[in-house]
């Protein structure tokens, strides 16, 4: 799955000329204010993190500059699709969509060229996914999705929030208001949860449907702040939601698990690859690239330290704050009756437990 880095760069740069109606005004070649490779520069790494690695993570430049253009790397057939709505409107766009992950691309008249890419780069499952493995990845993870997920699932949003830079097209978009936070924690505990359904991501399960979606939403708000708001700034936040921003969400259990056998000293047992299989399976179906979506413990965990160690740490509270508030006050439970209320005060103290233990803060 490696991809040399002259072959990643060029990728990268090509988004300007396969979408220009995205990318064309983007400068390829800026180096974001959110990275940073100055150690003298605070970054995402917790405190005790970066005094342990941060040094040698900055020092190997070969993962520094892959992970540079991973932070100006969008989702190219997703986005291609998405840069249609001018010619077939929002809604048109979803429709067609929804219909050929219910019915087949032949289900769409006149498909244009585009949504039949976006499918088939979904289709074709790569061989270095196992579906047998991932199959027992989800049966594995299916009791503690239904059990824990939905009394974690706040505190894991959270998470996302802490940075200005990753954070600010949540917030430019509308995130802010309690409603929109109710539906962004829910569809997000939805994805996962779906997910680990027998057969959810077979090329017609809800999983299949329920990823193309989330990355049409994702690039339908890299169209709206590239293009139509006139606010974003490349040089200071590179592209909106570039797909390595979703790397510490969607590996998430696959991160835990691999942090828990790096600290142990060990590899995987079964049941454990069989969980990260399952990570790797449905984040390749987000769009995510295939180098970041790696197997052992060690790659896992070094993976996620060069992304962390090269966010610069930023925390706006008219911004982060606002989205920290807005997820928090959120009220889950569909009943406003005693037992509602209870599980929601449970569930949102639980969260804060999850939070802090996960994330070290």
């Amino acid at each position: 799955m490696t991809i040399s880095l002259a072959a990643l760069k060029a990728q990268v740069r090509s988004q300007k000329t396969l979408i220009p109606s995205l990318y064309g005004g983007v400068d390829f070649e800026t180096v974001p204010e959110r990275f940073t490779r100055d150690p003298n520069v605070q970054s995402m790494l917790p405190g005790g993190f970066a005094a342990k690695y941060r040094g040698k993570v900055l020092a190997d430049t070969d993962s520094v500059e892959r992970m540079l253009a991973y932070t100006m790397l969008g989702d190219v057939v997703a986005d291609a699709y998405a840069a249609l709505i001018p010619q077939y409107g929002f809604k048109r766009l979803i429709d067609m969509l929804v219909s050929a992950c219910q019915h087949g691309i032949e289900s769409v008249p006149d498909a244009p060229p585009e949504l039949e890419r976006f499918i088939a780069s979904m289709e074709k499952r790569p061989d270095w996914i196992d579906p047998k493995l991932s199959a027992q990845g989800a049966r594995a993870e299916r009791v503690s999705m239904a059990l824990f997920v939905p009394f974690v699932i706040r505190g894991a949003f959270i998470a996302t929030f802490l940075n200005k830079y990753s954070g600010l097209p949540m917030a430019m978009t509308g995130t802010l208001s309690d409603d929109s936070a109710v539906q962004r924690v829910k569809e997000t505990a939805s994805f996962f949860t779906t997910a680990s359904l027998p057969g959810a991501l077979d090329r017609f399960g809800a999983g299949f449907r329920a990823a193309a979606m989330v990355r049409l939403m994702h690039s339908m708000v890299r169209m709206n702040l590239l293009v139509r708001s006139g606010r974003w700034d490349v040089a200071t936040y590179g592209i909106p939601i570039p797909q390595v921003d979703q790397m510490p969400a969607g590996t998430m259990p696959a991160f835990v698990t691999a942090y828990r056998a790096v600290h142990e000293k060990r590899g995987f047992t079964r049941r454990e690859r069989a969980v990260v299989e399952h990570c790797r399976h449905q984040c390749f179906l987000l769009g995510l690239p295939p180098e970041l979506l790696l197997e052992t413990p060690q790659d896992i965990f070094d993976s996620m330290l060069v992304y962390t160690a090269t966010l610069r740490d930023g925390y706006d509270d008219a911004t982060n704050g606002a989205l920290v508030r807005a997820t928090m006050s959120a009220y889950l439970p569909e009943s406003h009756e005693l037992p509602g209320r209870i599980q929601n005060a449970l569930e949102r103290s639980i969260s804060k437990v999850f939070f802090r233990h996960t994330f070290r803060v």
